[in-house]
């Protein structure tokens, strides 16, 4: 038997420390790489239809269901320039029409129009998915 003096106790292995490392590099990194779209400027809601899948980066006009147009923060006659502007720079001249699906198809066409008179080579209607 020994009646000794007792060996000094070692301190319990902390294990959360690793994993609240690896758990903040995690967050690093998608904060690094998340892209964040910023909010249309109007309210709308795409009418419904089948959406073939929508390639990133076109320049977005909003056209309200009163007919009201937005890109960025220009609005109106100013907005339609902007938008002509930013397809021209953009790859293609693509633009993405968001359009409120109380729109009149007649309004619609003669947006288009406008659209081709300002020089865009190609719109794409967003539209939402239609349910099957």
């Amino acid at each position: 038997m020994d009646f000794g003096p007792a060996a000094p106790a070692r301190p319990p292995r902390d294990g959360a420390v690793p994993l609240i490392n690896v758990v903040f590099l995690l967050l690093a990194f998608f904060l690094m790489t998340a892209t964040l779209a910023p909010p249309d400027p109007l309210a709308v809601t795409p009418p419904a239809g089948r959406a073939e899948a929508a390639a990133g980066g076109a320049a977005v006009l909003v056209m309200a269901a009163d007919g009201t147009l937005a890109f960025g923060r220009a609005r109106g006659a100013a907005a339609l320039a902007a938008a002509a502007a930013a397809a021209a720079g953009a790859a293609g001249g693509r633009l993405e029409l968001r359009a409120d699906a109380a729109v009149a198809p007649a309004e619609l066409a003669r947006m288009l129009a406008r659209l081709a008179a300002a020089g865009v080579a190609e719109v794409a209607l967003v539209l939402r998915e239609a349910p099957p």
